[in-house]
Formats: C-alpha cells, sequence, structure tokens
C-alpha cells in the first residue's frame, strides 16, 4: 500500500488540484489548489506538500502540506481548474466564475478577473433573475468553458469581458462536468445520463452528437477523456458505475463496470500514464484502476488491507474489429477476462470523498471529513 498521508484543514474540501508542471520539465510535483465548501466561509487555497513522513499520535502518516495562501470565495467552490502556471479558475455556486492570480514573491492570491453572472435562471417560476450554480469548468488557454445547473455553456477568453460565445439553452437538465475532446469540441455530461458533443465551430444550438445508456437516466456526475485517445472518455454517476466510452462508435459505452456504493464524485485517467485511473465517491472510498496488459495473469480483484473482494462488470461491445495495437487499453478489455486491478488507496472509509487529482507519482484528494490525503508514491 502506497504511503499516504492526511491533514485535517478545518474545513470541507470539494476540490483538489495539483498545478501543472512545465512542459519538459522534470520537476515532480509540489504544489496544489483546494477549494472548500459548505464552510460559513469558503476558501480557494494554495498548498505546497512540504515533508511528508511525521507519525500522528494514532499511528498513522501525518501530511505536512503548508498552506501558501488563500482567498476568500464567495459561494461553495462546485469546480476548480489551473488555467497555467499561476491563475487558477473557481465556479461558484453563486453562478460567478471567478480567476485567482498567485503572485509567489509575496505568497498571496488574488481575483483577478471575474463574470458575476456567467450562469443564471430565469423564466416562470423564477423570479426575474436568480442565480444558478456553475458546476463545471475547463480551460484551454486561452479559453475557458463552464457549464451550470441552468443548462448553459459558456466559452470565455481570459481578458475578454463578456463571453466569446454562449449557448444558452444547452440542455434541459442540469450540466454536471465539461472537458475538450479536441480544441473545437466540447462533451458535457447532465442529470438525466447524457453525454453530448458540442463543436463551437457550428453556429447552431445543438449538439453534433448524444451518447447515452438505454433506458437509465441516472445522473452522470463526472467525465474524463484519455490523455491519448481522445475518443476515449470514462464517466461516473450517482450508481457508482465506471463507464467508459468510445465517442466513435454508437451510442452506448464500450464497459460497464461496477464501481462505488454511492455517487461517483471525479474520475480521471493519469495523465502520462493512462492505463491507470482513479475514481473518489460519496461511499468514503478512493480508488486506483489498473488496467495495464503488462502485469501477467492479473486476477480481477479488489484490494483493500490484504482482503480481497471479486469485482462484477460487464463489457458491452465487442472491440474485436478494431486493430488491437491501436487499442487504448479501457477498450480492449474485457474485464471478465482480461481483468483489472483495483486498490482502495484510502486507510479506512471517511465520510464523501469530493474530489481527486493525480501528476506524475503525486496524488492528492480532498474530504468532507475536512482532511486533505496527498501521496508521492502512487506506482511503488
Amino acid at each position: 500500500m502506497e504511503e499516504i498521508y492526511a491533514k485535517f484543514v478545518s474545513q470541507k474540501i470539494s476540490k483538489t488540484r495539483w498545478r501543472p508542471v512545465p512542459s519538459g520539465s522534470l520537476q515532480t510535483a509540489e504544489t496544489f489548489a483546494t477549494g472548500s465548501w459548505d464552510n460559513e466561509e469558503n476558501y480557494v487555497s494554495l498548498w505546497s506538500i512540504g515533508d511528508l513522513g511525521n507519525l500522528d499520535s494514532d499511528g498513522g502518516f501525518e501530511g505536512d502540506h503548508q498552506l501558501l495562501c488563500g482567498s476568500r470565495h464567495y459561494g461553495d467552490v462546485m469546480d476548480l481548474q489551473f488555467f497555467d502556471q499561476e491563475r487558477i479558475v473557481a465556479a461558484s455556486s453563486t453562478g460567478c466564475v471567478t480567476v485567482f492570480l498567485h503572485h509567489p514573491n509575496n505568497q498571496t492570491l488574488t481575483a483577478c478577473q471575474q463574470w458575476a453572472t456567467a450562469h443564471y435562471h430565469t423564466g416562470p417560476g423564477s423570479p426575474s433573475w436568480s442565480c444558478a450554480p456553475c458546476t463545471g469548468v475547463v480551460c484551454n488557454n486561452p479559453e475557458i468553458v463552464t457549464v451550470g445547473e441552468d443548462g448553459r455553456i459558456n466559452l470565455f477568453r481570459v481578458d475578454h469581458k463578456e463571453a466569446v460565445r454562449t449557448i444558452d439553452n444547452a440542455d434541459s437538465s442540469t450540466l454536471h462536468a465539461v472537458t475538450f475532446l479536441r480544441t473545437p469540441e466540447i462533451l458535457t455530461v447532465n442529470s438525466i445520463g447524457q453525454l453530448k458533443i458540442w463543436d463551437f465551430r457550428q453556429q447552431g444550438n445543438e449538439p453534433s452528437q448524444i451518447l447515452s445508456l438505454t433506458g437509465d437516466r441516472v445522473p452522470l456526475h463526472c467525465v474524463d477523456r484519455h490523455p491519448n485517445q481522445q475518443h476515449v472518455v470514462a464517466t461516473g454517476g450517482q450508481d457508482g458505475m465506471l463507464s467508459i466510452w468510445d465517442v466513435r462508435q454508437g451510442t452506448m459505452p464500450v464497459s460497464l463496470l461496477k464501481a462505488h456504493e454511492a455517487e461517483m464524485w471525479e474520475v480521471h485517467f493519469h495523465p502520462s500514464n493512462p492505463d491507470h485511473l482513479f475514481t473518489c465517491s460519496e461511499d468514503g472510498s478512493l480508488w486506483h484502476w489498473d488496467a495495464s496488459t503488462d502485469v501477467p495473469e492479473k486476477s480481477s480483484l479488489f484490494h483493500q488491507g490484504g482482503r480481497n473482494s471479486t469485482f462484477l462488470s460487464h463489457s458491452i461491445s465487442n472491440q474485436a474489429s478494431v486493430h488491437q495495437s491501436l487499442i487504448s487499453s479501457w477498450l480492449s478489455t474485457d474485464p471478465a477476462k482480461d481483468r483489472i486491478e483495483i486498490t482502495s488507496l484510502l486507510p479506512n472509509r471517511t465520510l464523501s470523498v469530493n474530489s481527486l487529482d493525480v501528476l506524475g507519482p503525486c496524488l492528492v484528494c480532498g474530504t468532507d471529513a475536512e482532511a486533505i490525503y496527498v501521496t508521492r508514491q502512487l506506482f511503488s
């Protein structure tokens, strides 16, 4: 089991994100950002992982994450993404989107740009105007895309006061998360179990493609795109299932994997080692999924402190027609045959694990138990 270090921070953590390492650099991740929710005052904060390894009074490892700086945030932090090395974009339950700038010289974090009414409800049953939570944000310099409970999609550019493009009634249900597929294309997931692909080159307000799990309208909460194969997407939702999709083929997921016992809040492919995937859940668990093919005769077992429990799954479509060497291990894996290894990363179940992020050998996650967990040894 990887050593994982906890630090209790007296606020419920809704989001955790590593600061990106400059491309081509050999540095490992050292700084991460957090956002809080459901506190009297919420904050966006920057931390340094410091020296890990002090034993606490319970015999666990106590993290020495150092708070570098923080800034008050109005409303719950619903999503958090680094725009570049210095700037962080925060999505608020008030519908506001804020860009924070880190000043390393005096360790301060200040709001440098804001779109105060990015998301709002209008129409019957509401006052003439009321705010709607901004639920998701994704950045691809110079662009920022936001989605919200109002079913609206905004395309912003840093240093522009107004949205460059808004799709007003993109969805009649809540949009929960968004990711870029390719530069002009984004993919959203919603509260009735649909994935929708949008192409900003097209002028209309209609998605270019809709995928969903037939018959089920289980809300989807999270999505991540495979870093090397842009047609491969993972989603998680209210039923805790992990779904793997190939957006080139059909409208159904390729694999449905039985996972958590409650809502899956986030799913992330490892950015440089995408045969590894990480999920976290309302049920208090944080899982590492290993679909790499270099482990001989892997058994489909769930590891937790030496105990194993079997892992149920089924593969929906047969991928035999696609040239095997070009396929992501997530598409070629028939989980019943090829086996995926799952490891539980937290020593014991806690309150909801709301967010996680991975970069190189490092993982960070945040929980409703007011703890931040960090490991530097994911693959040791």
